[in-house]
Formats: C-alpha cells, sequence, structure tokens
C-alpha cells in the first residue's frame, strides 16, 4: 500500500512538472491558429495565410517558437514561395470570414496563473521556514528541528500546497474574466474576497478542528498575504504578459 502511494505521488509530481509547458503550449496554439489578412510581398495584394499552429506549439514548448505557414490563398501554385509575410502575420489578428474578429472575453490565461501559484508556494517556504514560523507547527506536532525537517522534506504535503494553490488561483482568474475586470487593483480585490468566502465556509464546515489560536492566526496571516499575491499577479499581467511575448517572437 505505502509503494503505491509513492508511485501516485511521483506520477502527480510529473504531471504538475509538466503542467506549465503543456498549457504553454496550448497558449501557442491557440494564439496561431486561424486565418490572418497579410499583403502579399510578390504581388502587394491581400491574401489570406494560416500558420502551423501545432508546429509553432511544440517548437514553442522547448523555447522559441519556430514559425511557417500551413497555408495561403495563393497556394498550392505559390507554395514554394519564401514565407517573407510571417513577420506581418505575427502582429495581424485572427479573423473569421465574412465578420469581425469576435472579442473574447471568456479567455483564461495560464501562464499569470502558474507564475501567482509559483510565487505563493516560494512565499509559503520562506513564512514557514525556520527563520520565521516553523516553530509554531513544531509545538503543534511536538517534534524537534530535525524531525520537523524531515517532515518538510516529504512530497506529499508541497503537492497538497500546489494543488490547493491552483484550485485558488484558477478561481481568482475565473472570477476576473467573468466580470471582465483588469489589473492589479482589482485582482487583490477579487482573491482576498474569495479568500474570505473559503475562511468562512471552512470555519462553517470544520470550526478550527482543535488547532491553537496562535498557529491558526500564521495560517490565516500566511493564506491572507498569499491571496494577495495571487490575485496581484494574476491580475496585473492577465493577458498581458502573453500578448507581449507573442509580439516579441
Amino acid at each position: 500500500m505505502l509503494l503505491v502511494f509513492y508511485v501516485l505521488m511521483l506520477l502527480a509530481s510529473v504531471c504538475l512538472v509538466l503542467l506549465m509547458p503543456t498549457l504553454w503550449g496550448r497558449e501557442i496554439y491557440v494564439h496561431f491558429r486561424g486565418s490572418r489578412a497579410v499583403t502579399c510581398p510578390e504581388t502587394r495584394q491581400q491574401v489570406a495565410v494560416n500558420f502551423d499552429a501545432l508546429h509553432a506549439a511544440v517548437s514553442g514548448m522547448g523555447g522559441r517558437s519556430k514559425l511557417r505557414l500551413a497555408g495561403c490563398t495563393r497556394w498550392p501554385e505559390r507554395a514554394d514561395c519564401g514565407q517573407d509575410c510571417i513577420p506581418e502575420a505575427t502582429r495581424t489578428a485572427q479573423y473569421t470570414q465574412g465578420e469581425a474578429a469576435p472579442r473574447r472575453t471568456s479567455k483564461i490565461y495560464h501562464l499569470p496563473v502558474l507564475i501567482a501559484v509559483a510565487a505563493a508556494w516560494v512565499f509559503g517556504l520562506v513564512w514557514h521556514s525556520e527563520y520565521l514560523f516553523r516553530r509554531g507547527w513544531e509545538e503543534v506536532l511536538r517534534v524537534d528541528s530535525s524531525q520537523m525537517r524531515q517532515v518538510v522534506e516529504w512530497l506529499s504535503p508541497h503537492l497538497l500546497s500546489v494543488g490547493v494553490l491552483l484550485l485558488f488561483a484558477y478561481g481568482v482568474a475565473w472570477l476576473l474574466t467573468l466580470g471582465g475586470r483588469k489589473g492589479a487593483g482589482w485582482g487583490v480585490l477579487t482573491a482576498t474576497s474569495l479568500w474570505a468566502a473559503v475562511i468562512l465556509a471552512s470555519l462553517l464546515v470544520t470550526g478550527v478542528a482543535g488547532m491553537p489560536r496562535d498557529l491558526l492566526r500564521i495560517e490565516a496571516a500566511y493564506t491572507l498575504l498569499a491571496s494577495v499575491v495571487i490575485g496581484a499577479i494574476i491580475g496585473g499581467l492577465n493577458g498581458k504578459l502573453v500578448e507581449e511575448m507573442f509580439h516579441e517572437a
């Protein structure tokens, strides 16, 4: 049974490691799919081109995306062209034939969410370090520093904290998207409101679960500050970071 537990923890850790590049690849794919209107360098007339979005996504997961066209209205007659319109195509928005490109208001950008989770997790490591508030946990668990260090080295608590942070961060991103809000201020307000709702629900369902008040204050302060960090990053970078990286590509 213990072997199965460790195997499941290993699989979960591998999934978490692969999560960021996979989601980043999806962002690249979504950004480069669809048709774009450009001016053909040869004829100086407007044509419609399509990127090879899958190739861009796969290559971009390991670094800089390698762009190539998968289609053009002048193809197949001019399929051997030099594809010199690619720089213009990267600066041109996708369009739907016969109508203006729809405004995407329901999109959640995954990269800011993952950055926020990483920042909150690192903040949690510092907060619960021996230099700050680890002693409170040592007193509750009735262990010394060396024993507590062994507990910290366990994988499962870190996976659990990352999972909780991911759920919370995506909840903040979803609420911001639902309300069409952007900016660090709105992010902090949304995150702290969600934090208050989660804390209230936890207290109503489980009470304080016998946790000492000093420890409860330490964890309440950490979760509140982590919520502020998550909200500021997601609200401040919502859409901006991804779009800027694409424009620089």
